[in-house]
């Protein structure tokens, strides 16, 4: 759909799934399967971190803001697609696209600072275990967690306003199955050097922080870990930030490989997709059970609110 004979564009057209047409049903399936268990897992984390008391702590009051993200963030985009796949339309408004744009980077980018500081909370843990408690305060975490959620949303106002004031007269066909901001910017028929300049400042700056800041987090944890004689106090120490450090590896593996191969390569955009599929809608699935997984504690109380009394019984003999 070409609109260049329009003065604007009042739609665009999600192209992502468009060429998949004989595949739309089993897709459909599959993506609301994913994402039934991305809300029921993230749900079930949230429910058991709520209900044991014992699990009241800096450490897992972080990580259910971390399920909360991985609820929001797949239904800013999922349930569209799962609308364009059943239905075979696949036109979103302008102001659609605005409004999940916005959420999408907001969302995203609150994860990459609540990431950040759930290092930064290991790192205390581990380093510094007898300031712990003075350190990472109810108070402390809270501001902390209030800050990363405010830094994501007024970062992605910045974006999605310095994006949406451009002008656009040319294609409104999106090559992606929801709206994200190198697309966008790819369909304006006006300057986009001040909306790439601020993609590159903000990313450089707040992202490379972050990721920075998670970086240099776990090598002071590797390296005090290091430094235990013994080897049950190793296992002991990574034990508590092993699953962590699987989810930032898996935040920032997809991330960086979906974003960095878009401005350095031309490889097919179907494989673009498959990767931006796995950064947006697998990895939040994955999440809870990387933590029920590896972690006892979140497993017991997953099992208690899973099974119930009678199964916590059974397991404590």
């Amino acid at each position: 759909m070409d609109v260049g004979n329009l003065s604007t564009v009042t739609q665009f057209v999600l192209m992502g799934l468009s060429d998949l047409p004989r595949v739309r049903l089993p897709l459909f399936v599959a993506f609301a399967a994913i994402y039934h268990i991305t809300l029921v897992g993230n749900g079930a984390i949230l429910l058991a971190l709520g209900t044991e008391r014992k699990l009241h702590t800096p450490m897992y009051y972080l990580l259910a803001n971390l399920s909360l993200l991985d609820i929001f963030c797949p239904s800013a985009t999922v349930p569209k697609m799962l609308h364009d796949l059943l239905t075979g339309e696949h036109s979103i408004s302008f102001l659609g696209c605005a409004v999940q744009l916005y959420f999408l980077v907001a969302l995203a980018g609150s994860e990459v600072f609540l990431l950040a500081v759930m290092a930064y909370d290991r790192y205390v843990a581990i380093c510094f275990p007898l300031r712990y408690s003075l350190i990472m305060t109810r108070a402390r975490c809270v501001q902390l967690v209030c800050g990363t959620w405010a830094a994501g949303f007024l970062n992605s106002l910045l974006h999605t306003v310095s994006t949406f004031r451009l002008s656009f007269c040319k294609s409104n066909l999106v090559n992606q199955y929801y709206c994200d901001i190198p697309q966008i910017v790819a369909l304006s028929c006006s300057s986009t050097y001040v909306a790439e300049m601020l993609i590159l400042l903000t990313g450089g700056v707040f992202g490379t922080s972050a990721f920075l800041s998670t970086l240099a987090s776990y090598v002071s944890i590797i390296s005090t870990v290091l430094r235990i004689p013994s080897a049950a106090g190793k296992r002991k120490a990574f034990s508590t930030c092993a699953s962590h450090l699987l989810v930032v590896f898996l935040f920032y593996g997809t991330t960086i490989f979906t974003y960095m191969r878009r401005a350095s390569s031309q490889d097919s955009l179907s494989r673009d997709r498959l990767v931006s599929m796995l950064y947006g809608v697998i990895t939040p699935m994955l999440n809870p059970l990387i933590y029920s997984l590896r972690n006892t504690e979140v497993k017991g109380a997953l099992r208690k609110v899973l099974c119930g009394g009678a199964c916590a019984q059974q397991a404590g003999r």
